[in-house]
């Protein structure tokens, strides 16, 4: 018995597993790139996943089968939310800082124009636009799933978010497309080490944006949310809408005017 609203989570070894998953991951990485040996990496890599999936099985627990999940509680986690994506903005700002750095006062070692001498960009008419079209109408359909679970129709629920998982998927596998016909390299000065940093993180995003949205869209068919229980889904629509704004600013400065 409590007479409080919060939650106080009990003892938990994740967090212990998590760092040392991450430590591990760390140090195989340096060993990779210095031995060419992954075996240490994967290893950690192994401890994070497995540390990710049973803390998040502990918190769906907590949440929608012992009740722990009070108004209090469930508010303080969309502060965190909100929180994590400010972080969000100010991560990719760094990489728009340093592409502006460089483009609006090219340096005489790019050769005083940009792009630079002998990079040839990326038509912003084609697949770079494609793949707004596609974002954005993944806003819409992510849009339509949380209007729905509001009005308590399950079904156009899972549809949408259905619908907005293909959509994501279909813009990652254009994404790997761009990249691998991209006539230039990270390697090709500030240019290509800019472009291929911003679209890079933004194209890790997506993907734990749709994973994000899958796992919510499981949860909700075996009926955790309801239209007044539903923080999971809501982090992950405010998320998708985060990475929708992320690549409309990449998309006007990277493909746009930047080229």
């Amino acid at each position: 018995m409590k007479n409080h609203p919060y939650h106080l989570v009990d003892n938990s070894p994740w967090p212990l597993t998590g760092s040392m998953g991450l430590m591990t991951t760390t140090m195989g990485t340096v060993l990779w790139f210095h031995s060419n040996e992954m075996w240490l990496m994967n290893m950690g890599t192994m401890i994070i996943l497995l540390t990710m999936f049973q803390w998040w099985r502990d918190v769906i627990r907590e949440s929608t089968f012992q009740g722990l999940h009070t108004k209090s509680v469930t508010y303080g986690m969309k502060l965190g939310m909100i929180l994590f994506i400010i972080s969000e903005v100010l991560f990719f700002s760094s990489f728009f800082w340093a592409f502006f750095h460089s483009s609006l006062s090219p340096s005489i070692e790019i050769g005083m124009q940009w792009p630079p001498l002998g990079i040839k960009p990326f038509n912003p008419m084609s697949i770079p636009l494609l793949n707004t079209m596609i974002l954005l109408s993944s806003g819409i359909s992510i849009t339509w799933a949380h209007n729905s679970i509001i009005n308590n129709n399950f079904s156009q629920t899972v549809q949408s978010m259905f619908l907005t998982i293909l959509l994501g998927l279909y813009f990652s596998v254009l994404q790997a497309v761009e990249y691998f016909e991209a006539p230039f390299t990270i390697a090709d000065s500030v240019y290509g080490s800019t472009f291929f940093l911003g679209t890079g993180f933004h194209g890790i995003h997506v993907l734990i944006g749709t994973m994000f949205i899958m796992i919510s869209n499981f949860r909700i068919m075996k009926l955790h949310m309801s239209k007044n229980h539903h923080t999971g889904f809501e982090s992950a629509a405010w998320y998708w809408h985060f990475v929708d704004v992320v690549w409309l600013f990449l998309y006007i400065s990277f493909y746009w005017w930047g080229t």
